[in-house]
């Protein structure tokens, strides 16, 4: 039988619904349409500013999600109304414990956010945990799978999951993390954990929108001394050896290791002396005592004054890349741009033009 004849064979073929009325009437097609017409008018009917700002400060994770996704848009339209969102929602912002946590792809930076998570959960605490994924650079998508690999947390009332997709931004952090942040902080968690893709110099992104950050490393990953990165480890409050537990010999090698490299290393401008510990993410050991040495570390920064003098230079460091951003964006997005750029590149590759001839006449 050919398709034509299977396709006529099933156009012709009368079947009984269990919708059916038994006239011949098939209302099944009714629910259909009306559920569909339902639907579409709840997608075009998007939630105003005040709903979304309202629904946020009162706990709405429906809310906050939508609104995490305006600021993620890169419609102009939605970047407008996202910015209104994070105006009204900045004077509740800024009562969290901001943690950021990065380490090598395998250290187990999941499980030891889960693991940690459960345990600011069961102690009263409302968690935040933004899971930066990275992008291709082919396709440009993420997998966003961090929701699976954090299978407890994520159905924990008192915590909230939200992975982004990094973008090809700097560190790979998302461009949008800060004002996530915000919007965070404004729906009352109190600790907002930031998950990175991995370790590089490029990591001050991360760094420059958290209060402390915690660097993750393996003792069993050959020669420890070759995962001492000079700018990495200068931004790190605290480093711990994850996965302990396979060899704890090992554990405390690397750990001694760390600690006299960091001897070398002048003074923070914090006055804090980084500690460097042991913990496990499987068998719970150490976290309890992470959750302290950060708490230590905000009252020890908070009663010398580099707590607030590190948020309000980060505050401006946003304000100096919102700038870059805007000109780049509005560089590229000027009536004709488009045009002249490929046209000078066409003069570049006939060898007319040097390429910084061509860059100074596009900025001209």
């Amino acid at each position: 039988m050919t398709l034509m004849d299977d396709k006529h064979l099933y156009s012709n073929f009368e079947y009984e619904s269990a919708l059916s009325t038994g006239t011949g009437a098939t209302p099944k097609d009714t629910v259909n349409n009306s559920y569909l017409e339902r639907m579409r008018a709840r997608r075009q009917q998007e939630p105003s500013v005040e709903e979304l700002v309202s629904g946020i400060l009162h706990g709405d994770r429906t809310l906050l999600s939508r609104a995490i996704t305006l600021v993620e848009s890169s419609l102009f339209a939605h970047q407008r109304k996202a910015q209104e969102v994070i105006e009204r929602c900045l004077p509740y912002s800024g009562k969290s414990v901001r943690l950021g946590i990065t380490g090598v792809p395998g250290v187990g930076k999941s499980t030891t956010i889960e693991t940690l998570g459960k345990h600011l959960t069961s102690h009263g605490h409302k968690v935040a945990v933004l899971a930066i994924d990275p992008s291709s650079e082919r396709s440009k998508g993420s997998i966003l799978g961090d929701k699976t690999r954090m299978e407890e947390l994520s159905v924990d009332p008192n915590a909230f999951i939200r992975p982004s997709p990094s973008a090809g931004s700097l560190g790979g952090v998302a461009r949008k993390t800060r004002e996530i942040i915000t919007l965070c902080e404004a729906a009352g968690f109190d600790v907002v954990i930031v998950e990175t893709v991995g370790v590089g110099q490029s990591e001050v992104a991360a760094h420059s929108m958290v209060d402390f950050f915690l660097l993750l490393q393996l003792a069993n990953a050959g020669d420890e001394l070759q995962g001492i990165k000079r700018g990495i480890m200068e931004m790190a409050d605290m480093i711990s050896i994850n996965k302990c537990e396979l060899d704890m010999q090992r554990a405390e090698l690397a750990a001694a290791q760390y600690r006299n490299a960091l001897h070398l290393f002048p003074m923070p401008e914090s006055g804090w002396t980084v500690k460097v510990t042991l913990c496990s993410a499987y068998t719970k050991q150490g976290i309890e005592d992470l959750w302290n040495s950060v708490m230590e570390y905000v009252t020890f920064t908070k009663q010398n004054g580099y707590f607030y003098h590190k948020r309000q230079q980060q505050n401006l460091r946003i304000m100096t890349e919102a700038i870059e951003n805007g000109l780049r964006e509005r560089f590229y997005n000027a009536p004709g741009m488009e045009e002249r750029i490929e046209s000078l590149k066409q003069q570049i590759l006939e060898n007319k033009l040097t390429p910084y001839a061509a860059a100074d006449i596009l900025l001209g």
